[in-house]
């Protein structure tokens, strides 16, 4: 295949490059580029900016407020953002609930939340892992039982991201548990998390950030009206949710731009006398990861471009090498910031400690972020679907072992 952008895609990628440069604010741009995580707002401010242009609901097709984009736009644009850096979109809302809403919902569904999901007016979050069903997650005992024009809905859910921040919540509950196969019997619920019954507890991860949740729901009232799909089909609703959206899901961009910052701050840190970015072993470990980057990005290319001549839009299981791989790099270039960060990328409570002081900081601002990145980064090769089963696809559907 030609792994070369066309004339068309290169103007594209200068489009996207122009808009986030002028209409990014620079006050959100400073704090990722510092290594920040994106504040609530600075989420929704940025994405009301992209979705103004008609770019926040970038998987979506044109009639439900999408731009209609091909696969290798859809790329260019992830990519462009991630490096830029921006706050990334709201996956929930927008490679989530939406393509799900577009597949399976009723119009009414369509005109009711999608609007609102790509203005990020309405914030979602993700119920589906429980205690005891995370990779096996057909094993989840969350209850819904129809009651009239409602269902009755009682369980647990965890590791539920920005649970606190959320408006509405898309679930996986059981609806016959005494089907045949535990894959048949669940069904796919929104959730209002205002309703009464809903508890949201923090959990806090080992970067001492407050992203993940447990949810709690107890005698939890919501319409019928809400099922997406048919009853006790939600399983079909899942799989298609998961597996339908490839473009982005090795993040290069993010991969990108910490080995550019790794750069631009190696020649402001000293080792024996001189820059580090004049060090022969740092040098050699920044083009070895930007071998591993472009060997990713032209096996992307290939998923992608694969994925465009298919009729039946199935998920190639070659994006497992994607997860896989990508995951990987994110780790090994937030590893590459905070070492040379040194010990000066130890957290440093910086809020805490400036209140005792009234001397001029000593680090650079960027060092204390490193090791919350890095650390919150541990879990990416867990999280959408750890790497050992992603390696157990790859064994099965690409090697046929």
């Amino acid at each position: 295949m030609d792994l070369r952008y066309t004339e068309e895609e290169l103007a594209f990628r200068e489009e996207v490059r122009a808009f986030i440069r002028e209409n990014l604010p620079r006050d959100i741009r400073e704090r990722m580029r510092l290594g920040y995580p994106p504040r609530k707002q600075d989420t929704i401010a940025w994405q009301r900016i992209l979705n103004a242009r008609g770019w926040a609901a970038y998987s979506w097709p044109k009639e439900w407020g999408g731009p209609g984009w091909n696969s290798v736009q859809k790329m260019i644009f992830l990519e462009e953002n991630l490096s830029a850096p921006a706050p990334e979109i709201l996956s929930f809302n927008v490679t989530m609930l939406g393509p799900v809403l577009i597949q399976f919902g009723t119009e009414a569904q369509k005109r009711r939340y999608l609007p609102a999901a790509a203005n990020l007016d309405e914030w979602w979050c993700q119920g589906f892992s429980e205690p005891g069903a995370g990779s096996d997650l057909a094993s989840l005992k969350t209850r819904a039982v129809k009651e009239g024009d409602h269902y009755i809905v009682n369980g647990q859910k965890i590791w539920t991201s920005t649970a606190h921040n959320a408006d509405w919540c898309f679930c996986l509950v059981r609806t016959n548990p005494q089907a045949a196969k535990k894959q048949e019997g669940i069904s796919f619920l929104l959730i209002d998390m205002k309703t009464p019954g809903v508890e949201v507890r923090p959990i806090i991860s080992i970067d001492g950030s407050h992203h993940l949740n447990e949810v709690f729901f107890t005698d939890v009232k919501v319409p019928a009206e809400n099922l997406v799909g048919e009853e006790n089909r939600g399983w079909s609703v899942a799989k298609f949710l998961l597996g339908n959206e490839r473009t982005g899901i090795a993040r290069l961009g993010k991969s990108k731009e910490r080995v550019r910052f790794a750069k631009e701050v190696a020649r402001e840190v000293r080792m024996n006398g001189k820059p580090l970015i004049e060090d022969r072993g740092f040098r050699t470990r920044v083009a070895q990861l930007e071998v591993d980057m472009k060997a990713l990005e032209i096996t992307q290319m290939r998923v992608v471009s694969a994925y465009d001549k298919t009729k039946d839009g199935r998920p190639d299981p070659l994006s497992s090498v994607l997860k896989i791989k990508g995951t990987e790099l994110l780790q090994g270039t937030s590893e590459l910031v905070m070492d040379v960060g040194g010990p000066q990328a130890m957290p440093a409570w910086t809020q805490e400690l400036a209140q005792l002081t009234n001397e001029p900081a000593l680090l650079p601002e960027w060092a204390p972020q490193m090791a919350p990145a890095y650390l919150m980064l541990r879990a990416a090769s867990i999280y959408g679907g750890t790497n050992e089963i992603q390696k157990n696809i790859l064994n099965k559907a690409v090697l046929g072992l």
